[in-house]
């Protein structure tokens, strides 16, 4: 008899040929998350993920970030016995005398056809003993706690918890985005849905010290250690922006100004993505919420562009995107005061409907290759876990 966790996955099981490629990087995903808490191997069976625990494993800990884990549905801390009637009893009635309850049910899973009992026997039979042991009584209605027995070909799990996990695909399966992170509330909550899509998120952040604080430098690396809990270990680029944006303000009339902002970091992101081998850009935009968010502005944004920028955010209200911080842990960090580099030098009445034509007119008397290649040649990096 043996406790383990059993790890469950939905959507990896479905990926027909690749699958083994997905269940393979999920497991390396698992043992990335549970470094430092006692586990002992990974290991990949046909219908399920296993992780064998040494003696003093932190079982807190791991299921802390099992939770954390993308590709992962649920998962349980189980027994795991021969396939033979009298082991399973007592592996059952162990894991009951592990919790209080007044009432159980049994429910059985048997996909090992050969077993010699059907699964409402097995669920009889365990269920009458944990009964006659124990004192509860059956309730097959509402239950304190579910005994869920799983039959297998080479062995039998007992639980008595199922916990859920975030679901999704495991990270690094679906490829490599570079990040928009401003600080704010919507860009970690787009760069965690495409966490949970399977992508592997590099961040970059622009910002405008020393004529704004550096509030918005820490608030970007706090969050992007939150969200390396499920990206696993994470890189930020760090671009200073204030020069660009005084040439910018020097040079151009001023309602365009925040859009030419973002053209500007969209040609900037694109070089960085390139040098990281990220195939899209992210950004937390949605639309309508502020003036360089309109459809129009988004279009002219983009059109300077060569890789997708994508905006998982695109269709979501402020409070849907508020409640996703609160639930992934951003939200207290992205709320603390900062000045954003956007809001510096932002005009009373920016454009919410600017044209291509008007936009590259703007652009006509800036230099954009050198201003460009200034931002990168004072790029810095800094690496998260």
């Amino acid at each position: 008899m043996e406790e383990l966790f059993s790890i469950h996955y939905a959507e990896v099981g479905l990926k027909g040929k690749n699958r083994v490629f997905f269940e393979k990087r999920l497991a390396n995903n698992i043992k990335l998350a549970l470094r430092g808490t006692g586990y002992a191997e990974v290991e990949r069976l046909h219908d399920r993920i296993l992780v064998h625990l040494e003696q003093h494993a932190d079982i807190a800990e791991i299921k802390e970030r099992l939770r954390q884990v993308m590709g992962i549905a649920h998962f349980e801390l189980a027994c795991r016995t021969k396939t033979d009637i009298a082991a399973i009893k007592d592996a059952a009635l162990r894991q009951i005398q592990n919790v209080s309850c007044e009432s159980l049910k049994v429910e059985t899973r048997r996909s090992d056809k050969t077993f010699p009992l059907t699964s409402p026997e097995v669920s009889a039979e365990v269920g009458g003993y944990l009964i006659k042991e124990t004192g509860v009584r059956a309730d097959m209605h509402n239950p304190d706690v579910v005994c869920w027995v799983k039959i297998t070909q080479k062995a039998a799990y007992i639980s008595t918890e199922k916990i859920q996990g975030i679901g999704g695909l495991p990270v690094g399966v679906s490829g490599k985005v570079l990040v928009m992170l401003s600080g704010g509330i919507d860009s970690p909550v787009a760069a965690w849905q495409m966490i949970k899509r399977g992508a592997k998120a590099v961040f970059i952040h622009f910002y405008s010290y020393p004529y704004t604080d550096k509030a918005s430098l820490e608030k970007v690396i706090e969050i992007a250690q939150i969200l390396a809990v499920s990206n696993y270990r994470s890189t930020v680029y760090l671009v200073p922006f204030a020069d660009l944006q005084q040439t910018i303000v020097a040079s151009t009339p001023a309602p365009f100004r925040v859009l030419l902002y973002r053209r500007m970091m969209t040609r900037i992101a694109e070089r960085v993505a390139a040098m990281v081998d990220a195939e899209a850009l992210v950004t937390g935009e949605s639309l309508a919420q502020v003036a360089s968010q309109t459809l129009t502005n988004l279009r002219t944004i983009e059109a300077i562009a060569e890789i997708p920028i994508l905006r998982p955010l695109i269709g979501e209200d402020k409070a849907e995107i508020i409640t996703k911080a609160q639930r992934i842990g951003t939200f207290d960090v992205s709320t603390r005061p900062h000045q954003d580099c956007c809001s510096l030098f932002i005009p009373k009445h920016p454009a919410t409907g600017a044209s291509l034509i008007e936009l590259d007119n703007a652009e006509s008397g800036l230099d954009i290759d050198v201003l460009v290649a200034d931002a990168l040649n004072n790029l810095e990096k800094q690496v998260v876990d």
